[in-house]
């Protein structure tokens, strides 16, 4: 009998909205796990989705009770990364279900997401995010993060893999053993941990072993160095046995499916290099290899993996996964961006805004009959690859136009130029009020120099962390400041009622904004 080869670990990725005819012949003339879904690369609509996904099914064989389906995934973690499009329901991400600081309703969130993925076609979420927010210099997690407390992390990473799991979609811990504490982003260059087990255990590994006993499907390695487990620091995680199976299989006791991150990052080194490193994944004992949609790429990791026969344990568990998906009913697609869910949304939203400070008795924000309310944001950029921001329109001003009579737009660069940020501050400076957003002041130098001009002005000023709520220490001078965790349509038009009266303020903290406010921290704000 001929045993399985090594390419049956690869999980596909091609570019189009439609199944292309080399992903349909390498579908059908080779084995492999399934493939990821990217929407720069594969999405339009969910009806689309839902074709193409079935059309995968189609050309891998499809799916019956004794193999169950391929594996279909996508990175549907809400907030500030949306892989399945502007069609699926616009739920905050895991920083705000943190402020929100409900298991039940992030159990609630993560169910209506994986109906709405299952719809679409897709049986594996490349989340939760169980990273913890302990370096406000991190570029890569940020609002990704559920917050700093290994405990209150991981309630919401277990709360939301039941509610995943709930609805037929496999969930995936991601990035083990721990991607927070690190200030580089691993799709560019490697990060270094500099931890040792009895750190890991009493930090990073507390959210894995939620979620592993809240019983994970999934969990993908993080492309990051931990000498104080290799003894190497310029050795990924993702390739180190010590890591992938002596941490993760022995000690925690995960018997289930790993997977790599993606195989393309800068910290596994040039490409030439790829096939090498998913040779060393594979004996480090990770049972998939996530591929990019570069066919030159995976060419190259095909030939590293060439000749090598599958492992009979990883074998087994990804069959296993696939035998779990294949006991649930495919959702009618009617469920995606449902009613239920978009109000569902709204309540996510609302929950989550926070009261930072308000020094200045400012809120509610009341302005007479016939004032003008400027509201200043910078554009939504992509900050990290791992990223769907800049496919969202600058919504702040029109979303207190809702509350407002007269609101005045203005959009500035992410990193605003110095002449941009005098051009602000000359068009605002009559201005009865001013809301001002930043999405990056902690990390970007420039939001910050726009946001001390701003408020320089001593016009009322709010101002608001459009993303992590560590902008605060970038402006502290601020006399009235909100955390909104988000720039997405639910999260502003939340926003817009809490600072007219109009909505109750009664998120906390889920990270410390350093030199500032503990963890936890929130002033509560009912409405008028």
């Amino acid at each position: 009998m001929t045993q399985p080869t090594a390419l049956g670990s690869l999980m596909l990725a091609f570019e189009g909205t439609t199944l292309p005819e080399d992903a349909l012949a390498r579908l059908r003339s080779a084995p492999s796990a399934g493939v990821t879904l990217f929407r720069s690369l594969n999405v339009e609509t969910p009806g689309q989705v839902r074709e193409l996904a079935a059309s995968i099914q189609r050309a891998a064989g499809g799916s019956d009770a004794r193999r169950g389906p391929a594996l279909v995934a996508a990175d549907q973690e809400g907030g500030q990364l949306l892989a399945l499009g502007a069609g699926a329901t616009p739920f905050a991400g895991a920083m705000a279900l943190g402020a929100a600081g409900d298991p039940a309703l992030a159990e609630r969130v993560a169910r209506a997401v994986g109906l709405e993925c299952a719809a679409m076609g897709v049986n594996v979420v490349y989340g939760p995010v169980c990273d913890l927010a302990t370096n406000p210099a991190n570029p890569a997690i940020g609002i990704r993060s559920f917050g700093d407390d290994p405990t209150a992390v991981g309630a919401l990473v277990a709360a939301t893999v039941r509610g995943l799991q709930s609805s037929g979609v496999a969930a995936a811990l991601k990035h083990f053993p721990g991607l927070g504490d690190v200030a580089a982003d691993s799709h560019h260059a490697l990060p270094v941990l500099e931890a040792d087990v009895a750190r890991l255990e009493g930090r990073e590994l507390a959210p894995f072993r939620a979620g592993i006993g809240a019983g994970a499907r999934v969990v993908m390695s993080a492309h990051l160095a931990v000498p104080g487990l290799t003894g190497d620091a310029a050795l990924p995680a993702t390739l180190s046995r010590a890591v992938m199976t002596g941490l993760l299989r022995d000690r925690l006791g995960f018997d289930r499916v790993s997977i790599t991150d993606a195989l393309d990052m800068g910290a596994l080194g040039d490409g030439s290099g790829q096939g090498a490193a998913a040779a060393a994944a594979l004996d480090a004992g990770i049972d998939l290899l996530l591929t990019a949609a570069d066919p030159v790429a995976r060419a190259r990791i095909e030939r590293g993996i060439a000749g090598a026969v599958a492992d009979a344990r990883s074998t087994d568990r990804v069959a296993a996964l696939r035998a779990w998906l294949a006991g649930f009913e495919q959702p009618e697609l009617g469920v995606v961006g449902c009613d239920d869910h978009r109000a569902l949304a709204r309540e996510l939203a609302t929950r989550s805004l926070t009261l930072v400070r308000d020094e200045d008795g400012l809120l509610p924000l009341r302005v007479r009959s016939g004032a003008r309310l400027a509201a200043i944001q910078p554009r939504p950029t992509d900050q990290t690859p791992a990223d769907t921001s800049a496919s969202v329109a600058p919504g702040l001003a029109s979303a207190l136009r809702g509350r407002f009579e007269r609101v005045d737009q203005f959009v500035v660069d992410h990193a605003p130029s110095r002449a941009a940020i005098a051009a602000a501050r000359e068009a605002v400076r009559d201005h009865d009020a001013i809301v001002l957003g930043t999405t990056a002041a902690f990390i970007e130098p420039a939001q910050a120099a726009l946001a001390e001009a701003i408020l320089d002005l001593g016009r009322p000023t709010v101002t608001v962390s459009l993303r992590t709520p560590f902008d605060l220490a970038a402006y502290p001078a601020a006399g009235c400041h909100v955390a909104a965790y988000g720039i997405l349509g639910p999260t502003l038009v939340g926003l817009a009622a809490a600072l007219a009266g109009d909505a109750p303020f009664t998120g906390r903290l889920p990270a410390a904004i350093p030199g500032l406010y503990p963890t936890g921290h929130g002033l509560t704000a009912l409405p008028a």
